[in-house]
């Protein structure tokens, strides 16, 4: 086992040593961050499906503003600027507090654009402002990513990822369920608007904790070289390493038929007849608690069962929680079903969110943090964000829903028979990055 994996533990043994990460100020401080990524996901994700789904919008089209999180898969090329760019005026204030300053003002604004779009006037202007919104949630994300695995010791990284989990979820979760609320009282407009608050979290942490103590400064210079050297270091110092591509190629794979299923559930349930209220209650209320029960068990689980066991039996789960939409879709409008559906499907995410992100978080190298994870985390959904934008439509309205969600559990085997392999050869080690390492 190498320095790296060997580091990516708990600091103390027993039952203790795996909760009391869960306490620590840096622990915090990823569960506020997270809030604030979570919720422009669910401005262009979920939410917006059922906006446009009460709209009137075939499924086609609405399936296809899924493309509009490509652009968080563009994300790794200019990630090298929120690593190596220093912003005038507010750059004293740190790479990382001041990127995240910009950037969530920036997510603010594009949510406001969003909100004052009237898709079934110009769906054109919707989709522009859906991709703003991608954008600029991109870029925000480069700098919590980075701003997250930065201030983590890497035993906390398990743990640390699952309140990252934690507050992903409140903030997508918590910003749906608010515009699903408000959008019934006061308009779809009014309720966008509302949601472009929950951007505040991660910057009044980047000022309440300041920069982080594991931030390798790399912009002092600005030569030509130096702009090249943050371009293309973070792509050569990966691919150097011991079997890059066939962790890439996990990278790739692992979320596929994961991505597909997620990316289509509000249909499934429009299609079934629930109501804002019964989704608002079952998919985000049930779903909700199921996903916070999932992280903890997997936060738990990685400390005391190593990265490896942690990220095999999270990828098998994740698989299997797509048939549980098979029959929700086979039963009917089913309270009953639903809860189960969301329920199995949440906690399996919950506990996969956790260790496949610690995994993925160790990857890096603490010089090209920002890029680095950005590559990892934009390869890792790009493959089933495709495939959905592109054919989810077309495959339920030709398979129907139960076929489709059979189609998204065969399409998740691939992944888990790469990782194996990669356990068994030693890779999964020999890949790490100094992220991983202690100090």
């Amino acid at each position: 086992m190498s320095e790296a994996s060997q580091s990516v533990g708990s600091a103390e043994p027993g039952l203790w040593g795996a909760v009391k990460p869960y306490l620590e100020k840096e622990s915090l401080a990823a569960f506020f961050v997270g809030v604030s990524s979570g919720f422009p996901y669910a401005m262009i994700g979920a939410t917006l499906t059922t906006r446009l789904a009460q709209d009137g919008i075939d499924k086609k089209t609405v399936t296809a503003f899924t493309l509009a999180f490509l652009v968080y898969n563009l994300k790794v090329f200019w990630a090298w600027i929120v690593d190596g760019i220093r912003l005038p005026l507010i750059g004293h204030m740190g790479q990382r507090v001041s990127w995240l300053m910009v950037s969530g003002l920036a997510v603010m604004a594009a949510v406001v654009n969003l909100a004052l779009v009237d898709p079934s006037a110009d769906i054109g202007v919707t989709v522009l402002a859906a991709i703003l919104v991608g954008a600029a949630g991109a870029t925000f994300d480069i700098v919590i990513d980075a701003y997250r695995i930065e201030t983590l010791k890497p035993y906390q990284l398990g743990v640390g990822s699952g309140m990252s989990q934690y507050g992903w979820r409140i903030g997508s979760a918590g910003a749906g369920a608010l515009a699903l609320v408000l959008a019934d009282r006061i308009g779809w407009s009014a309720a966008y608007m509302a949601c472009a608050l929950f951007a505040l979290p991660a910057m009044l942490t980047g000022l309440f904790m300041g920069e982080p103590k594991r931030h390798v400064v790399t912009n002092e210079k600005r030569s030509v070289s130096d702009v090249l050297a943050s371009i293309i270091g973070p792509f050569t110092e990966f691919f150097q390493r011991s079997g890059a591509l066939l962790v890439l190629l996990f990278i790739l794979v692992h979320k596929i038929g994961d991505t597909l299923a997620n990316l289509t559930f509000r249909l499934l349930f429009d299609d079934l007849g629930y109501t804002n209220d019964e989704i608002a209650i079952w998919d985000v209320g049930v779903g909700f608690w199921a996903y916070l029960i999932g992280i903890f068990i997997g936060g738990v689980a990685f400390t005391k069962l190593g990265l490896k066991r942690s990220v095999l039996i999270a990828l098998v789960l994740m698989a299997f929680s797509n048939l549980s939409f098979a029959g929700l879709a086979a039963s009917g409008h089913s309270n009953l079903a639903m809860a189960g559906a969301i329920g199995f499907e949440n906690m399996a995410s919950g506990f996969g969110g956790v260790v496949v992100v610690a995994y993925f978080s160790a990857l890096c190298d603490l010089r090209f943090t920002g890029a680095q994870y950005a590559l990892i985390s934009a390869g890792a959904s790009v493959v089933g964000r495709f495939l959905t934008g592109t054919t989810a439509g077309g495959l339920i309205e030709s398979l129907g829903y139960v076929n489709f969600y059979l189609l998204t559990t065969v399409a998740a085997v691939p992944g888990i028979l790469i990782f194996w392999i990669m356990m068994r050869t030693g890779l999964v080690d020999a890949a790490m990055g100094t992220a991983g390492e202690k100090a």
